[in-house]
């Protein structure tokens, strides 16, 4: 499908003609309708044009989750240009390799992130625009703006580019078009019930797939209204759900955890929320049925940056059988298996890599030819790197990734298979088992365990736990308890980091 102009940043004037006073956007004592969300994008979008920004130029965005990010977003795309959300809690070194990789030719930031942006460095013949109205830059430009661009965009053109989390290396951009993004929200849509009168809160960042892809576009899609939360803390949340009467949000499961875990947690009323989701991480059963004992739907979504980024979802039917399943695959998405020579296979009960293909799935990395080219088979699959077993009732549930996995006397390992069995342990916190070298095994796992606050664990007792529930061979050979897993923004634990601990304490240890 080739359709003209139907990009992302003509979606708040196509949703202005159907429903201009519904409020889209609302944030503290502010709050956009439609119609004037779709003014302030084109007079952006003139102000882009008028500072030379044409098609194929990146526009970045350093900063917390406001209303500015979602009107630089569609007047970036408005003009044809490609969106950049970067990371704010990155060093300044690691957003300007971002500038530089990207090569954006205008950069907006926050005031929050104005000392970053100084240490980052200037962009080079490029435009600073900070969004504080103490300066002026933003809505000086705004008032200003310039001529519409007339600028034809189409579904295949590049839309947005998103850095990977980098927990395996440098991060690298995804490239998503505008034809992704859509054909995501399509999917969205119609796995859930989003209704024009949703009130959803973005907690999730938004240079994160999750806070972008899930929940947020589909509910502006349909005509309802969105509110960006610049700083994710649990209380403030569960009063803002109780007080306006969010119907939805996305999440990650640390965010999900600390919620369920607060004290407001029991007199907070929730039943205003119609559907909550949550992905980038598994979740651990007890706390899927904390929320899912207080009566709200609770669905995980399965997914990646690549693919815009959902695979597969829950069900609201099927969630009470498997609390911590990744669902079906979405409507337009097909899944298959490696099988031998990288071909793709059915997918079944025994654990393989997953392939996926659709037209949400992207393209390929940005000024990485040869990385893009090496992510597919067959022309249009794209390796996941996640090893997924399908139960007889076609519910995927993810193993664990295709690197994480350990190979010990010849035995494959998943460690998420591990950590999922210590999670069920209540002393236990967090848990995350890597691989080390070991002379007698060829490889052995680490694992490294934090206690929950009050309880108290030794290593024999979590021993005898995994030995309850695992074969001896899955079993880590070290263990080493911690106080803190080291996490990059949307709590992923960095596993390059515990990789290189566990090497350093463990592969010269007794064996």
């Amino acid at each position: 499908m080739n359709l003209p102009d139907f990009g992302l940043g003509s979606w708040p004037a196509r949703r202005a003609r159907i429903s201009p006073d519904r409020t889209a956007l609302v944030q503290h004592d502010r709050s956009l309708t439609y119609a004037g969300l779709a003014d302030r994008v084109d007079r952006l979008a003139g102000a882009l044009t008028r500072l030379g920004v044409r098609p194929g130029d990146r526009v970045a965005y350093l900063g917390v989750n406001d209303i500015t990010v979602f009107e630089t977003l569609f007047a970036a795309t408005r003009c044809g240009a490609i969106f950049v959300p970067l990371n704010y809690r990155l060093a300044p070194a690691e957003i300007r390799y971002m500038l530089d990789d990207s090569g954006a030719s205008v950069l907006v930031h926050s005031a929050d992130t104005a000392g970053l942006v100084a240490a980052a460095g200037s962009l080079p013949d490029g435009v600073v625009i900070p969004t504080d109205p103490a300066e002026g830059g933003f809505e000086a430009e705004i008032a200003e703006a310039g001529p519409l661009p007339d600028t034809e965009v189409r579904l295949d053109d590049p839309c947005l580019l998103l850095y990977t989390s980098g927990t395996t290396g440098r991060p690298k951009a995804a490239v998503l078009t505008h034809g992704n993004l859509t054909w995501n929200t399509v999917n969205q849509l119609a796995h859930l019930d989003v209704l024009s009168t949703d009130k959803a809160l973005c907690i999730a960042p938004l240079f994160h797939c999750v806070g972008l892809g899930q929940i947020t576009l589909p509910t502006l899609f349909k005509g309802g209204s969105v509110e960006p939360v610049a700083k994710f803390d649990p209380g403030t949340i569960l009063a803002r759900i109780g007080d306006a009467g969010i119907t939805s949000f996305s999440a990650v499961p640390t965010m999900l955890e600390m919620m369920s875990r607060h004290d407001a947690w029991d007199r907070t009323d929730l039943s205003s929320l119609t559907c909550v989701l949550y992905g980038g991480s598994p979740v651990a059963e007890r706390v899927a049925r904390a929320w899912l004992d207080r009566g709200v739907k609770l669905l995980q979504g399965y997914g990646m940056t690549e693919a815009a980024p959902g695979v597969s979802m829950a069900t609201h039917e099927g969630t009470l059988d498997h609390p911590v399943a990744a669902g079906v695959p979405h409507f337009f998405t097909d899944v298959a298996a490696l099988g031998p020579e990288l071909a793709p296979g059915p997918l079944g009960g025994t654990p393989a890599e997953l392939l996926v293909r659709g037209p949400h799935v992207f393209g390929g990395y940005w000024n990485r030819p040869e990385e893009s080219q090496a992510g597919f088979v067959d022309g249009a699959w794209f390796r996941t790197g996640d090893v997924v077993r399908v139960d007889d009732d076609g519910w995927a549930h993810v193993v664990d990734r295709v690197k994480d996995m350990i190979i010990s006397g010849g035995e494959n390992v998943y460690p998420a298979e591990i950590e999922a069995v210590a999670l069920r342990l209540d002393a236990v916190d967090a848990c995350a088992v890597v691989g080390v070298p070991d002379e007698r095994w060829g490889e052995a796992g680490a694992a490294f365990v934090v206690v929950r606050p009050g309880a108290e664990l030794d290593e024999p007792r979590f021993r005898a736990h995994l030995e309850q529930h695992l074969a001896r061979y899955k079993v880590p050979k070290h263990v080493q308890f911690t106080d803190t897993l080291p996490r990059n923004a949307t709590g992923k634990i960095r596993r390059v980091e515990l990789r290189t601990l566990a090497a350093e304490t463990f592969t010269n240890g007794p064996a």
